[in-house]
C-alpha cells in the first residue's frame, strides 16, 4: 500500500515577531505552539493548521 503525502508548505514568510496583543506571529498567524510543531505535524494537522489561519485573518480582517 502506497500513502500519498500532500506538499503542504508552511506559512512562514520570514516575519517573526509574536503579537502581544493575539499571541499569533504577525507574519505567519501561527502560536509559539504551532510554530514549534510544524516540522513533526501531518498532512491533517498542517491543514487544520492553515484553517485556524484563514479564519484568523478574517478575525482581524473584520475588526474596525
Amino acid at each position: 500500500m502506497r500513502v500519498e503525502v500532500e506538499n503542504i508548505p508552511s506559512p512562514c514568510i520570514s516575519v517573526c515577531r509574536m503579537s502581544t496583543r493575539t499571541g499569533w506571529c504577525e507574519g505567519c498567524f501561527r502560536t509559539r505552539d504551532e510554530i514549534a510543531g510544524w516540522s513533526q505535524a501531518g498532512d491533517g494537522g498542517k491543514r487544520q493548521v492553515w484553517d485556524l489561519i484563514e479564519q484568523r485573518i478574517a478575525t482581524l480582517q473584520a475588526q474596525p
